[in-house]
């Protein structure tokens, strides 16, 4: 079975010592790929120097997370402009809104939400879309914004089918990882309504990590969990979601690994 974690942090510094092996333990576990999200300027050259190690499987992508727009937030956008306009990526991500910590940025997150989605229309890339206690405003956002080519990943996908619905009719895919395996998450009952040719699977590593991990460090090696676990809410074999989720990647990213402009 192959398969592709289309969201995971593995520059982070919880990596620095056994990336060698983590990278390893992916191939072992048949995951091939797996894209890497920005955070903001402190995390580009982590992630550029984990493709240019490992070119074939760690995959980046370019943008500003809303936790990390501040009063300030133009001079990162600046710096994602650069370097989209200087070499290729896979997507802009992570990108979106988090109300979750604090919404004393709020109006700045959804400026620098919409001047990026712009900067992908411009680049013809899709989106990676972080939500937290904000649906609703990213949804609409998107809906407003929306052109035919316009796409991309609500990633950490937790919501209704009735959110699922709206997420595909825009035209996006919806990332599940590991709150899907967790008991109490009430996924059991959306997974089965959701539309499986717009299903990703992701880890979001180092965060969310699947039962029967919960409380170690998360790693793309456990993808298989999770798609377990989808099967198993779908009535489903195994590999007909590894092969699904798969193609679905690769038919939204349409990436050339290291490829420049």
């Amino acid at each position: 079975m192959e398969w592709i974690d289309t969201h995971a942090h593995i520059y982070d510094a919880k990596f620095k010592e056994d990336i060698n092996d983590i990278l390893n333990r992916c191939q072992e576990a048949g995951v091939h790929q797996v894209y890497m999200p920005n955070i903001d300027h402190t995390t580009i050259d982590g992630m550029l120097e984990l493709e240019h190690r490992f070119p074939a499987q760690c995959i980046p992508m370019m943008g500003l997370h809303p936790g990390s727009v501040k009063k300030d937030f133009e001079k990162e956008l600046y710096l994602v402009e650069e370097w989209l306009d200087k070499r290729s990526f896979a997507a802009v991500g992570e990108i979106g809104l988090d109300y979750y910590w604090d919404t004393t940025f709020k109006e700045q997150q959804q400026e620098a939400f919409r001047i990026q989605i712009e900067l992908a229309k411009k680049h013809h890339l899709p989106i990676v879309i972080h939500t937290r206690d904000s649906f609703e405003d990213a949804i609409q956002m998107v809906e407003k914004l929306n052109t035919d080519e316009l796409t991309g990943i609500f990633h950490c996908f937790t919501g209704t089918s009735e959110e699922g619905q709206r997420i595909v009719e825009a035209g996006f895919y919806m990332g599940l990882g590991g709150v899907s395996t967790f008991k109490n998450s009430g996924l059991n009952e959306v997974i089965p309504h959701l539309d499986p040719n717009r299903i990703v699977m992701e880890t979001d590593s180092p965060y969310l990590t699947p039962t029967p991990h919960r409380g170690k460090r998360n790693e793309p090696s456990y993808i298989p969990l999770i798609g377990k676990k989808v099967a198993e809410f779908t009535k489903t074999d195994v590999e007909e979601i590894a092969e699904k989720t798969t193609q679905n990647a690769q038919r939204l990213f349409q990436y050339k690994s290291n490829s420049r402009k």
